[in-house]
């Protein structure tokens, strides 16, 4: 009779492990779902910045080819305007250096947010670790 005592108290030292853990499983899961999220959108906008810096430097390579004295225009908007060569190059360089700048920033961010999910991934194995040693 004296064992049924006992057996409500380890169930009750159970309950919050397992709770605990179950939120700790959750908490992973979320944050796992939110990462996967960020990655594919950082991915997408490393492709659209790609294609971005592609246009430009195909652009820049046509317009090298050409006579200095042509006339080139700029689209903005609805209307073009005249524009020197040397100042269209320039532009081009630019879109192709500030796209290089946001795709490496882009891949720093992909790697932390991957290394956060594992970190928190090894937390709960340790975690799961320390309950099965006990």
């Amino acid at each position: 009779m004296r064992s049924l005592p006992v057996l409500p108290a380890l169930v009750k030292m159970a309950a919050p492990i397992d709770l605990e853990l179950k939120k700790a499983f959750s908490e992973l899961q979320v944050k796992v779902i939110d990462t996967q999220q960020k990655v594919k959108l950082a991915d997408l906008q490393i492709d659209q910045l790609t294609r971005v810096q592609k246009h430009a430097k195909l652009t820049h390579a046509e317009i090298t080819t050409l006579p200095d004295n042509t006339r080139l225009y700029e689209g903005v908007g609805r209307m073009f305007i005249l524009q020197s060569k040397e100042e269209i190059n320039n532009q081009l360089m630019d879109k192709q250096k500030t796209a290089d700048e946001k795709i490496k920033e882009l891949e720093q961010r992909k790697v932390y947010l991957e290394r956060s999910v594992k970190e928190a991934e090894d937390n709960i194995r340790e975690m799961l670790l320390s309950r099965r040693a006990h």
